[in-house]
């Protein structure tokens, strides 16, 4: 058996609390700066603002991401583009 098998997903207990919370109360916003914890049933079909190191990015949860980590989804680096220069 290898070792994610019998590991249990790593769920910050503050997150995990909010996510029930949310169910009955729709006012509640979730914000998190636990990029490592897994997402769970119970956060199925919510938004979540991630923090990546900066500021929040809103992340919308859905089916396929069941089982990876929050912080797969919010990249932390902006791209570089190399800025183009006029043919004179």
């Amino acid at each position: 058996m290898s070792r994610s098998n019998w590991k249990i997903p790593f769920i910050q207990k503050s997150l995990l609390e909010k996510s029930f919370k949310l169910k009955s109360n729709k006012k509640i916003k979730l914000k998190t700066w636990s990029r490592q914890s897994s997402i769970v049933n119970s956060l199925i079909g919510t938004q979540i603002e991630v923090h990546n190191g900066k500021h929040f990015v809103k992340l919308k949860i859905v089916d396929g991401m069941f089982g990876h980590k929050l912080g797969e989804f919010v990249p932390t680096r902006a791209k570089f583009f190399y800025k183009k220069t006029k043919k004179k």
